[in-house]
């Protein structure tokens, strides 16, 4: 069985990119499409504890991707429901990179 085999779901990716400055000084949150049904493998895991900034989250979701830009400043789309990405950990064979695994947190 190939990793590609594995890839069993479908995902939007999305790239931030700063918007219209309002008023304020405050730009507006824009998300372009990077990636559209990319495949990929979403797991609900037992929850790993992942360093963002000084605070500490608990990621319950996962994803498993190929080899393709993506950031934790990223969000991914699977079936209608939005996620952060809070970290990307590259997989290598001895090839070079192999996959890309992200932890993920619901965006509420």
């Amino acid at each position: 069985m190939t990793f590609e085999n594995l890839l069993i779901n479908t995902c939007d990716v999305e790239h931030f990119t700063e918007g219209i400055v309002s008023d304020y000084g405050i730009p507006a949150k824009t998300w372009t499409p990077t990636y559209e049904d990319e495949p990929c493998r979403h797991v609900h895991g037992k929850g790993t504890e992942i360093k963002v900034g000084q605070e500490v989250v608990i990621a319950y979701d996962e994803l498993f991707v190929g080899d393709i830009a993506i950031t934790e400043q990223d969000r991914v789309i699977i079936d209608t429901v939005t996620y952060q990405v809070l970290a990307v950990v590259v997989r290598q064979d001895d090839r070079g990179t192999h996959h890309k695994h992200c932890f993920l947190e619901v965006v509420r």
